[in-house]
């Protein structure tokens, strides 16, 4: 499977290298150069630096031939933007972004966007915790 991930932050990293080893064609854009450092000297994958929201880039990084597309920047409206350039212009049929705003779930979903909110999942598992 080819999967651009954009986002070599935490989860971005742990990702790529995950998928990396698991035999998966891995695309890292970020716009750190020193975030590449986190998928450490072993990463079999390509790194490509730049915006993410930029269609050269997405180009440079093969989304037109990815079979998913996963952004997790820490910031949603660039997961967004990168996530729906993905989906519309590239047509990759699995995409996936982080939002740290519930409140913008709905929208998201409403532009037929798949969207995971650590917030909210941070937040059902305390109050499951308390309800034991």
């Amino acid at each position: 499977m080819r999967t651009v991930i954009v986002g070599c932050g935490r989860v971005g990293a742990s990702l790529a290298r995950q998928l990396s080893e698991e035999g998966d064609a891995v695309t890292v854009i970020d716009s750190s150069e020193s975030a590449f450092n986190r998928l450490g000297e072993d990463f079999t994958g390509e790194m490509i630096f730049g915006t993410a929201v930029d269609e050269d880039v997405l180009r440079r990084a093969g989304t037109e031939n990815a079979d998913a597309f996963v952004a997790v920047t820490n910031a949603d409206t660039t997961n967004i933007m990168a996530a729906q350039l993905a989906q519309h212009l590239f047509n990759v049929r699995k995409v996936i972004c982080r939002i740290y705003d519930p409140a913008r779930a709905d929208v998201y979903k409403e532009l037929g966007l798949e969207t995971i909110c650590p917030t909210t999942i941070g937040a059902e598992k305390v109050e499951r915790f308390f309800k034991r």
